[in-house]
Order: C-alpha cells, then structure tokens, then sequence
C-alpha cells in the first residue's frame, strides 16, 4: 500500500500521479489536499504517519518545489524522503538510500516525467550490501 499526499500547489500533480496509480493497479491511500489550501508539512506529516504505522511501505508527496514537502517529512523520525526530478535520482535514492518517499515538485516538472519518475521509484529494490551500513549510518542521525 502507498500513501500520498500533496499541498494545493502539487495537487494538479498529484491528481496525475493518482491517474497514473490507478492504471498500473498499485492501491493507495490519499492523504490530502483536495485541491484547497493545505500546509505542506501538515501534509506530510499526515502522509508519513501511515508509513511510520506500517499501514503504508513507501509514500508520495508533491507540492510546489518539492523542497518543503521533503525537508518536512525528512523531519519525521524512520523516513527517508528524497526529491527526485529525473529518473536517476529516483532510481539510486531507492537503490543506496532505501528511500521510503518520493518529494516532486508540481511546478517543476510535469506528468510525463512524474510517471517516469514513480515508475522507478515502485520498481526499484534497495540493493543492500555496502548501502546497508550508511543507511543505518544515516538513520543514527536520528537520535542525536
């Protein structure tokens, strides 16, 4: 299951993304916005909650830039989110960071390259190995 969730400024995205969901059969839970004015980090937090819970493996959050919805999320302990504008990113930040949210902005890129980008992300394992010891590494952050 995957939770996703977006300010107003992602949601024109985020409504995409949901399109893009839907065809590929992958079950989801919206967290919001509905297309009102929405803060993003009460979106996130909201979002990564059903991660922290285990009720969600990985998240989706958009808002303008992408930049305050991850930083915002990045704040909530066990989450790695990772703003992601290319298929690249989105492939290595699952493939050495275990990312476990995906940040896009709205504004910045456009549906095309958000399918592009989730499609990676949905598919792509943590490869472990060396990657293991800097994901704990980062994660120590945590409690310091």
């Amino acid at each position: 299951m995957l939770a996703i969730g977006s300010d107003h400024a992602g949601y024109e995205l985020k409504c995409e993304v949901k399109k893009f969901l839907d065809g590929l059969g992958v079950e989801y839970i919206d967290c919001g916005c509905n297309g009102e004015r929405a803060d993003y980090p009460d979106i996130a937090e909201k979002t990564c909650e059903k991660i922290k819970s285990g009720e969600c493996d990985k998240g989706i959050l958009i808002c303008g830039t992408g930049i305050g919805i991850s930083i915002s999320a990045n704040k909530i302990k066990g989450i790695r989110a990772a703003l992601c504008q290319d298929y690249y990113t989105a492939k290595y930040t699952r493939l050495h960071n275990d990312a476990n949210v995906l940040c896009m902005g709205g504004r910045v890129i456009g549906a095309g390259t958000a399918e592009e980008i989730v499609r990676v992300f949905l598919s792509t394992e943590f490869e472990g190995g060396r990657h293991a010891a800097r994901v704990d590494k980062m994660m120590a952050l945590e409690n310091k």
